[in-house]
Parts: structure tokens; C-alpha cells; sequence
């Protein structure tokens, strides 16, 4: 009598950047995904900055507000931490050991691979592989991060009606979240190096991936905020008029001119400049492709316009482009929002592990 037993109830991907919280849930037939519910609600302003949550309430209230805006059922979520928030390191360990025996070998020897007292870190662990080093031994992915990154991620959900069941790591939900994108690159990616920038409003994140695994990653300070203050000192308008200009339109003539094109090319120069300091700090010295993510990746022709000034093939991440949609979901919105939904879409998939 199976038919009677209730699905696992399912789990939303919540990821909270400094500007908005992005709540995505997923279904899933055979090997096709299906997009359930999704919402993106903004965040007053410095209720989280550069990736640290500083106002536990207000974000708790916005991921209220998502969860109600979504419609979804779900009551559990992973949640993601920035990569600068975590410290990650891979150690061999004897391929023998089982899981409990590796994690008590861990535990002992933690305190060589992780800068802070134990008793104020999260600690977790997954095994990579056979290593090449040795063929008895395997290669163990190490993920340290202070308790209190944690704690008020869980503390955020709990306020908004959600319970945390997982905490990832940004860049490994974005490395899950690629494995849709990649689909639709030469060789469906299979051996090639991309660039992964995420530009959001306040952050760019740039993740190099291989083959599948992220093998660099790297944050800096610019985004999308910078436009919105120069709309709104430009235009003499608040700071959330300028926010839904940009979005909708409306702006005088000059504009894309002078207001919107040089920040097109600021950005061509961050995204530029990202990939020196991984040239020049690694082994490679060119990328396959380039794709675009965050909520910068929407302004029209910026994927053309560094296409043309790097001289390496761009495009526009959209990880809904083979999803079928339930029959709430506008798909121009989802559309629109594609792009600085990758790392929600990235945890969302956590509920087929």
C-alpha cells in the first residue's frame, strides 16, 4: 500500500544576499526538474552586509514574507554560507576507516587544519575519492565555519517560519546549481574550464570550475548597488524608486548614455580583473566560456559586451532552461530572475541527495 505514505515533504533553497532574500522549491520527475514555487523579497538596507547577517529580525520577517509570497508547503531549508565565511582543506585519511571512525579522527586532528577553537566551529566533512597520492588512502574534503555564521542563518529561518536542515557553502550550491547550466555549453561541459560571475549588489563572486569541480574562488566589492546610487543621485530619487527604474524602465533619454553605460564597462573591467588575479595565481591562463550570474547578469548586451572585450564566449546562466514550471509561476519573471537564482536553485537541489 505505498500509495498511501505522504512524499518526503520537500525542501526550499533560501539564499540570502545582502539585498534580497530568494527562495526557490523544486520537484522532481525522472530527470527533469520542476519549478514548484519560488519569491524573491528585498532587504531593508544594511540588514545584511557584505554576506554577514547584521539584523537577525528583519530577515527573519523577509523570509516570512518570501515563504507566504512563494505559496509554498515546505517547512525545511538549506541555507547557504559565503565562501569568505568558510575555511575548506583536503586531508588523506586511510581509505579503511568507516565514517564514525574517520569523523573521530577528525575531530582529533581539526585543531592543525582550522585557525579557531573547536568548541566555536561547525565542522563537517566529505569524502572526495581514492587519492592519488597513496591508493590505500582517500582524499577528505575538510569545511570549517564559526558557529555564529551558522547559528544566525538558523536563527533567521527559525524567525521566518523555516527550519534549517542544511547549511551549504555558497560556492558549492553554485557548483550544483552549474552542472544544469552546463548542459547547454559546447560538449555539454565535459573538460572545460568556466568562469563563473556572479554580480550581485554588492558582491562579485568569480568561481572557476573544471571539469565540474570548482577548483578557485574569490569575492570583491562591487555591483549592482553602485548603479542604483547613481540612478538615485542622478534622478534625484530614493534609493527604492531607483531600485524599480532600473528594473522597469522609465529613465530620461540620457540615461543608458551616461549613467548606464559606464557602469557596463566597470563591470566588463571587475570581470576582467577577477580572472587576472585567477590567471595569475594558478596554473591557467585562459578560460572556455564565461557565464554570467547575479542580478547584474539581467542588463541587456553586457553578456555581448564582455564576449567582445575578453574575447571568450558569454552567456547568461539560467538554470530553469530545460525545468517545466507549475502553473503559478509567471515564467517572464522566473525568467528575469534566473540569473541571481543559481545558488538558490543550488540548494533547492539538495532535497534529491
Amino acid at each position: 500500500m505505498e500509495f498511501l505514505k505522504r512524499k518526503a515533504s520537500s525542501l526550499v533553497g533560501l539564499d540570502i544576499s545582502s539585498t534580497a532574500v530568494k527562495l526557490l522549491e523544486l520537484s522532481q520527475s525522472g530527470s527533469r526538474y520542476r519549478v514548484e514555487s519560488y519569491s524573491v523579497v528585498p532587504l531593508p538596507p544594511h540588514a545584511v552586509v557584505e554576506k554577514s547577517i547584521a539584523d537577525v529580525e528583519s530577515v527573519g520577517a523577509a523570509i516570512n514574507r518570501a515563504v507566504k509570497k512563494s505559496g509554498t508547503k515546505a517547512k525545511v531549508a538549506a541555507v547557504a554560507v559565503a565562501g569568505s565565511a568558510v575555511i575548506t582543506k583536503v586531508i588523506s585519511l586511510p581509505a579503511s576507516l568507516s565514517e564514525d571512525e574517520m569523523e573521530s579522527q577528525i575531530e582529533l586532528e581539526a585543531d592543525q587544519y582550522i585557525p579557531y577553537p573547536l568548541d566555536e566551529v561547525n565542522l563537517d566533512f566529505q569524502v572526495l575519492g581514492a587519492s592519488e597520492k597513496s591508493n590505500d588512502s582517500v582524499d577528505v574534503l575538510l569545511a570549517a565555519s564559526r558557529s555564529e555564521n551558522v547559528d544566525i542563518r538558523v536563527a533567521a529561518c527559525e524567525l521566518g517560519g523555516l527550519t534549517a536542515k542544511i547549511v551549504d557553502v555558497e560556492a558549492y550550491a553554485m557548483e550544483t546549481a552549474y552542472g544544469l547550466v552546463a548542459s547547454q555549453l559546447p560538449d555539454g561541459g565535459d573538460g572545460l574550464t568556466v568562469a563563473i560571475i556572479d554580480v550581485g549588489a554588492t558582491m562579485t563572486t568569480l568561481n572557476v570550475i573544471h571539469d565540474f569541480k570548482i577548483i578557485y574562488t574569490r569575492e570583491q566589492v562591487f555591483g549592482g548597488k553602485q548603479l542604483t546610487e547613481e540612478i538615485q543621485r542622478r534622478y534625484g530619487l530614493s534609493y527604492e524608486e531607483a531600485g524599480l527604474a532600473k528594473k522597469q524602465g522609465g529613465l530620461p533619454d540620457n540615461y543608458v548614455p551616461e549613467v548606464l553605460k559606464p557602469f557596463k564597462d566597470a563591470m566588463v573591467q571587475q570581470v576582467s580583473r577577477s580572472l587576472q588575479f585567477f590567471f595569475s595565481s594558478s596554473q591557467y591562463n585562459s578560460v572556455d566560456h564565461v557565464v554570467l550570474a547575479g542580478g547584474c547578469a539581467s542588463i541587456p548586451g553586457i553578456d555581448e559586451l564582455i564576449e567582445d572585450k575578453l574575447g571568450v564566449t558569454t552567456s547568461v546562466a539560467n538554470p530553469f532552461a530545460n525545468m517545466s514550471l507549475s502553473s503559478r509561476i509567471k515564467p517572464q519573471a522566473l525568467g528575469a530572475d534566473a540569473p541571481a537564482l543559481m545558488i538558490a536553485c543550488g540548494l533547492a537541489m539538495r532535497s534529491f541527495d
